[in-house]
């Protein structure tokens, strides 16, 4: 019964971060912008401005939490469009079924907030052992009891917005059939790979033929130089900072004392248990039988302890425990109902309890083992204190350099030298800096912020330096181009060999394309004359190694017009020819069935929900404006992407 305690206390309470934050975007937001008007506003919703401003910081939180769940996530991320339109989207959303639960006046009241904090298994770990609000943790985190109940309260305001949509969401009897159907229908199929390395051997092209493929407008970029330059650049960062600055000794040891607390292992303790359960609300007479017969036990553990265990395997109604003869292994203060905490913690090693009654019912404790309560010696924790001082020092010095690099790359936009000289940093260099590079490529160049300043055609045509760009957490960077190579296209003889190359992968596609079209129709016209492989099993639960387009192409044949022929393109693979000869019988068991019903139902429900979502977006005249429209028109799928979502 103890074992969710005590093996998940440290590990959630890590989480918190990521349960008291997502949600909490309006919060705090609109009435910053209030003062904010001669702000961008990138958005509408219901009249209301989204601006700028609010869309920055909400990037800005978003990659917090994204930084806190994974550290090494590459800061560039941050800078896509996909990641910008996602949070504008869910900026919008928030927006949306906030005005919507306002104008359905759902409002959870507060016995629902109470009931929904006591029985949420997602918030156990902020319940103190009695059920009442961990306030400390809550604290620790920068929210009080009060900021916790209105996230919660606009939580499930917002949820009942879509949630009562999608729990009407009903499928009928077709739907479901051909759901299932859909899942695990078996064809039973043959079909023959037609690969273009097959067909190389018989390609040779003319210098005539490489010469109007070179030039053919259709294959101009692949031939391309890309742009590229010589770029000088300077990087500002906590780690430099953190190298220079040194803390006296007597600040170490004046540290350590006043955070002894820090370097103290709480102590633990070891104990066993008996456990004669009988519930608090159990009748009196029940309760009663119960602790006379853990008298009776603490007898007998009173004249030979040494039979505890036996005793616990026999008469622990604890499970968990019974087994290993009561052993709870070591834990902390806080992991246990607070009258087994108070007995556990006031007994020496090898003393038994009384009977200590908890809501679970009657225990009898004996304390097997302590361990920690002791403060580490300075000399083990020095190093980190030290790096813990030099770190809060660094950080105060990089919030003044920042603005001295930020302010004398912008004043002295000619050179890096006076920033570099001013703050004591490395002037460094990089050769052939790509415009586009590649997805192996890693580092601050590759920042696309940073490519995107570079190669600005004002920074670049006057060798400019860029603004200062945060390429990480306390990591400013500015770069300016020295020497630049604009894209170009090189002569024919330069990239003969790679035009040959491409020339022949393109063919030897062709080819083998012409090669399945023309046993197509053969076949097709003499079934008998067909050299295909053994037939096999295709189906959607089953997948083999056939590739997803034949698969698909397989499946899709509607069923009336078995056998039937077809041709798929699958790629740089080539081509493949199928014959699809029939449908096998079904095997399905009923519990497959019942699982796969409530599963196309949950994706039903779900996009029920969506499209309501859609049509609440449109009541309240949503629009995307200034640099929030432009960013959507670069991809109008960043738009409609949860649409197709949830149409397929």
């Amino acid at each position: 019964m103890f074992d969710f305690v005590r093996k998940h206390t440290r590990i959630l309470q890590g989480l918190l971060v990521l349960l008291i934050v997502p949600s909490f975007v309006l919060v705090g937001v609109q009435s910053y912008s209030k003062f904010m008007d001669d702000d961008g506003v990138v958005a509408k919703v219901a009249g209301k401005d989204i601006t700028q401003t609010e869309w920055d910081q909400a990037q800005r939180r978003m990659a917090e939490r994204v930084r806190a769940q994974q550290p090494d996530t590459d800061p560039s991320a941050f800078d896509k469009p996909e990641f910008k339109k996602q949070v504008l989207e869910s900026l919008v959303r928030e927006y949306v079924l906030s005005v919507a639960s306002r104008d359905l006046n759902l409002r959870a009241a507060d016995a629902r907030l109470v009931r929904m904090f006591a029985t949420d298994q997602q918030y156990a770990f902020l319940r103190n052992p009695d059920g009442s609000l961990n306030k400390d943790l809550l604290q620790a985190q920068g929210m009080t009891a009060a900021q916790f109940a209105e996230r919660l309260r606009l939580d499930m305001s917002v949820n009942q917005v879509l949630g009562g949509v999608a729990a009407t969401g009903l499928t009928s009897t077709v739907a479901n059939r051909e759901a299932v159907d859909a899942l695990f229908q078996v064809r039973e199929v043959q079909w023959l790979k037609f690969e273009p390395k097959n067909y190389v051997a018989q390609l040779n092209p003319t210098v005539d033929q490489l010469k109007a493929f070179y030039n053919s407008p259709a294959n101009a970029k692949d031939f391309l130089v890309p742009e590229k330059a010589d770029v000088q650049y300077v990087l500002l960062d906590l780690d430099t900072l953190k190298t220079r600055v040194s803390v006296p000794e007597d600040e170490l040891r004046r540290s350590y004392k006043e955070n002894i607390t820090r370097f103290t292992q709480p102590e633990e303790r070891r104990a066993s248990h008996i456990l004669i359960k009988a519930e608090k609300s159990a009748p009196a007479a029940q309760r009663q039988a119960a602790q006379a017969k853990a008298d009776q036990l603490l007898a007998q553990i009173k004249k030979d302890p040494a039979q505890f265990a036996e005793l616990a395997k026999k008469n622990s109604d604890d499970p968990g425990s019974a087994v290993n003869g009561g052993d709870l292994d070591f834990f902390g203060r806080g992991a246990m109902a607070k009258p087994f905490e108070d007995a556990v913690f006031s007994l020496k090693q090898g003393d038994v309890s009384g009977v200590v009654e908890t809501d679970y019912g009657y225990h009898i404790i004996t304390v097997t083992g302590v361990r920690g309560g002791q403060a580490q010696p300075f000399e083990a924790v020095r190093a980190q204190i030290e790096d813990e001082a030099r770190k809060q020092l660094a950080q105060r010095q990089y919030a003044e350099a920042a603005e001295s690099f930020t302010n004398k790359v912008y004043e002295q936009p000619d050179s890096l030298k006076p920033v570099a000289d001013d703050l004591k940093l490395p002037l460094q260099t990089a050769t052939d800096v790509l415009r586009n590079p590649g997805a192996k490529d890693q580092g601050p160049l590759s920042n696309p912020r940073v490519l995107e300043a570079l190669f600005d055609a004002t920074n670049r045509a006057k060798a400019r330096n860029t603004e200062a760009i945060e390429v990480g957490p306390n990591k400013l960077l500015s770069a300016r181009i020295v020497k630049y190579t604009p894209a170009s296209k090189p002569a024919f003889e330069q990239v003969q060999a790679q035009v040959r190359e491409r020339w022949i992968a393109a063919e030897s596609l062709k080819a083998a394309r012409q090669d399945a079209d023309q046993k197509l129709a053969l076949w097709k016209q003499s079934p008998d004359k067909a050299q295909l492989p053994a037939a096999v099993q295709m189906s959607r639960r089953l997948v083999f190694s056939q590739p997803p387009a034949v698969l698909d192409s397989a499946l899709r044949v509607p069923e009336k017009q078995l056998p039937a022929w077809t041709v798929v393109d699958i790629g740089a693979e080539g081509t493949a020819l199928l014959k699809i000869n029939k449908v096998l019988p079904l095997q399905i068991t009923p519990q497959e069935v019942q699982e796969t019903e409530n599963q196309f139902g949950g994706y039903w429900a779900k996009a029920e929900a969506d499209a309501y979502y859609r049509s609440l977006k449109k009541k309240y005249k949503v629009e995307f404006l200034n640099g929030g429209k432009k960013l959507m028109e670069e991809d109008p799928k960043g738009v409609e992407s949860q649409k197709t979502a949830s149409a397929s």
